[in-house]
């Protein structure tokens, strides 16, 4: 559960940047939109091997 605490003098824009940056590195957006419908075991083999590939590329490319 992200959470952040408004200081006395601060804007709500500048709170609202800290929180949707805490909420990015917490990875929230990405679980919720798995979890947000039914997958069927299709479409979880589809995007892990997506994933996959995705993660061979970035590990090849760093060599």
């Amino acid at each position: 559960m992200t959470q952040i605490i408004v200081g006395e003098n601060e804007g709500i824009e500048s709170a609202l940047r800290r929180f949707k940056r805490q909420v990015s590195k917490a990875e929230i957006f990405p679980d919720i939109k798995k979890h947000r419908h039914f997958e069927t075991p299709l479409e979880k083999r589809k995007r892990k091997a997506v994933a996959k590939q995705k993660q061979r590329r970035r590990k090849f490319r760093t060599r």
